[in-house]
């Protein structure tokens, strides 16, 4: 018979021994919540380096201090965006979400804006509140005593103030703003430009308030740290997201293509990304200030990716893997595996080119614009490859034999028509 070369012959046991002892439900929820704890670990690391950044340009600001601060939010941003795909599907992560990625926001609530934003609308009355500048402040008839702007004052009065939801005050967004400042470029290209001299002590201040908006930065950017890390302790061995999905393996499963399916295709595909392409309109991208939008989506779909092979490559380079969804879905129906990993790679393709466009200059408020046909063409490319590959996970429920899970909408996709109304 004819030998086979040593490593063929160990790829072929390895094959055979795979197939003998397929994955089991339990193995795989409990890749996801290895990949969970360390994609949230990996995010508390990262908020720390931001919080370190922060905390040295406050003690000495700068231009440079400011450059370091932005980019290290940028950085936070990428292991954070991976761990989106854990959201829909664990109630745990959904319930919380909101104190750390809540978009978008009325940022006249925190700081000055320009003349063009306006003040108070019928929406929102303290859309031009300016926490900053006032530290005496009345929210929904109650008088409140803003001398101190510390976590806690943000955290219990300031967001979501009056129950209205684009008054956010806390989270990725908050400090976004407070590094950048507001995006004035409409479609051209540029982020937010907020001086350094904004934070500067003495007559070197501008805008005024600096210490007052020093303090509002460091609280934001100490429970943005402190949010991540109660978030990481619930993914741990014992912590209660891990508890409640392992209790029961096959449900837990649905949870997983739940967050995937939902992630993939009403955010991402359409509120994301559709939505904002249909009203050629620069404020609704997400990351607004910093222009760093196309970043953030490539993310988010590399977290549904790594969700289903199984695999999370960590930011010291380190990877955490072991049997993921594509396990029981070869083994249920190989040609659908080889369908949803196929369809994972297109759209990892399609967003990252969108990704390097955005790393090449061309910013995400110019490809939103009406009649810019490059812009669409990135944009929409992405689109159609998230809800082509969402078909193959509701396809993935049916091999698995799960229960109906049912994935988030939105009207962009869904109901067009109703976005204009």
């Amino acid at each position: 018979m004819r030998l086979l070369p040593l490593a063929a012959g160990t790829a072929l046991a390895m094959s055979l021994a795979h197939a003998v002892a397929a994955a089991t439900p339990a193995e795989v929820i409990e890749t996801y919540g290895d990949i969970a704890v360390a994609a949230y670990g990996d995010s508390l690391t990262a908020a720390r380096d931001l919080q370190a950044a922060v905390y040295a340009f406050l003690a000495a600001p700068s231009a440079e201090g400011l450059d370091a601060a932005r980019t290290a939010w940028i950085a936070a941003r990428a292991p954070y965006q991976q761990t989106e795909v854990f959201r829909f599907g664990n109630p745990v992560v959904d319930d919380w979400e909101g104190k750390v990625n809540s978009w978008p926001l009325d940022e006249g609530l925190i700081d000055y804006v320009d003349e063009s934003y306006g003040g108070a609308t019928d929406e929102n009355e303290l859309a031009a509140l300016n926490v900053i500048a006032n530290p005496q402040l009345t929210i929904a008839g109650r008088d409140v005593d803003a001398t101190r702007i510390t976590p806690e004052l943000i955290a219990d009065t300031l967001d979501q103030a009056d129950g209205i939801e684009s008054n956010v005050a806390r989270g990725y967004h908050a400090v976004e703003f407070l590094l950048w400042g507001q995006d004035l470029n409409g479609h051209a290209p540029g982020a937010g430009n907020r001086p350094w001299t904004d934070f500067a002590t003495g007559a070197d201040c501008t805008n005024g308030n600096c210490d007052r908006r020093a303090d509002y930065l460091k609280a934001a950017t100490d429970l943005l740290v402190e949010d991540l890390g109660w978030m990481a302790a619930q993914w741990a061995e014992g912590g209660s997201a891990r508890e409640v999905v392992a209790a029961n393996p096959q449900a837990g499963l649905g949870a997983v293509l739940k967050g995937m399916g939902s992630l993939s295709y009403g955010e991402l595909a359409g509120e994301r990304m559709r939505l904002g392409l249909m009203l050629n309109d620069p404020e609704e991208e997400q990351d607004c200030f910093s222009d760093n939008t196309y970043n953030s989506h490539y993310y988010d779909g590399l977290g549904i990716q790594n969700v289903y092979l199984g695999r999370y490559v960590r930011i010291d380079g380190s990877t955490v893997e072991g049997p993921g969804l594509r396990d029981l879905v070869a083994a249920a129906d190989p040609a659908l595996d080889g369908e949803i990993t196929a369809k994972l790679d297109a759209t990892m393709a399609a967003l990252g080119a969108l990704k390097a466009a955005g790393d090449g200059g061309l910013s995400y408020d110019t490809m939103l614009e009406a009649g810019n046909a490059k812009g669409e063409e990135l944009i929409m490319a992405g689109v159609d490859a998230l809800v082509d590959q969402t078909h193959s996970f509701e396809r993935a429920i049916g091999a698995l034999g799960l229960e109906a899970v049912a994935f988030e909408g939105s009207d962009s996709l869904d109901s067009p028509d109703a976005v204009f109304q």
